[in-house]
This record gives C-alpha cells, sequence and structure tokens, in this order.
C-alpha cells in the first residue's frame, strides 16, 4: 500500500459517496486509475464495506450504554456459547471480548428506560454463563468513530 492508497482510504472513509472522479481529483489520479486502485482495495480486504452513519436520536434511541459483562467461565464452551447467544439479539449493536475485570463490553442503545429495563431482564441477563452486569449510562458523546487512522496519513 503506497501513499496514494493511504490518501484513497482516509478520504473514502470521511465520505464514501463522493464521485470517483472528485475522489480522483483529491488523490491526483484518473478516475479509472483510482477506479482500479479501489477495487483492488476492496479486493485485498482492506475496504471490507461500506456503510451509512445514522443519527441514532433521529430513529428515537435517546439512550446509549455500555454494559460490563462477567461470565461465570472462560472456557471456550461457555464463550461460545455467549457469543452465539449475543448475535441473536437485535438490540446489542457491539460486543467485545475484553481483558480486565469484565469478559465482555457490550453496547446497546435503548428507546427509553422502559426499553433498557426490558432489553437488560429479557436479554442481557438470560445469556449463557452470565455472573454479573454493570451498566454505564453514556452522558455525553465527545468523540465518536469515524475511521481508522491510516498509518503514515
Amino acid at each position: 500500500m503506497d501513499r496514494i492508497d493511504k490518501r484513497i482510504l482516509h478520504f473514502l472513509q470521511r465520505d464514501c459517496r463522493q464521485p470517483i472522479a472528485e475522489l480522483a481529483n483529491r488523490v491526483g489520479l484518473s478516475p479509472s486509475a483510482c477506479h482500479r486502485r479501489v477495487k483492488h482495495l476492496e479486493k485485498e480486504g482492506v475496504i471490507a464495506g461500506y456503510v451509512a452513519q445514522l443519527n441514532r436520536k433521529k430513529l428515537g434511541y435517546s439512550m446509549e450504554f455500555f454494559v460490563e459483562i462477567s461470565l461465570s467461565s472462560q472456557a471456550e464452551e461457555t464463550l461460545r456459547a455467549f457469543e452465539d447467544a449475543v448475535r441473536l439479539v437485535p438490540e446489542i449493536l457491539e460486543c467485545h471480548l475484553m481483558s480486565g475485570n469484565a469478559d465482555y463490553l457490550v453496547r446497546i442503545a435503548p428507546t427509553d428506560p422502559d426499553a433498557f429495563e426490558r432489553i437488560h431482564r429479557e436479554a442481557a441477563e438470560p445469556l449463557p454463563g452470565v455472573t454479573k452486569i454493570q451498566s454505564s449510562l453514556v452522558l455525553r458523546s465527545i468523540q465518536t468513530w469515524a475511521g481508522y487512522p491510516v498509518p503514515g496519513d
């Protein structure tokens, strides 16, 4: 990956809907050369996909929580059962296996306190192996994720 590829990645993370001609102009290539490079980055898996960033508040998700979950065991079958069950809960936006005090960090965005209570009671507590749940309400987001820094960018 050279400097131009890195610039392509930089600009695509900021706006993946920009026309290829605009992207090409920004990185100093012809549109066809830029298109070939983007296709190569996609083929190599550097570009994993394209998504729309939605405004959770405009969709009615007025709250956001980070939830630490501890399990009864770190045995492979316990972790696998938990992870398989998490994938079936649409209210769980993210789930990460962690080091530290808790085994997993989960992010959820309920519409209101009643929805949070329902998710906690009906989705989080029954997950396999759960022994402890610690929830933290996001009061304000200072900086949200907007893409990875491209090395050498």
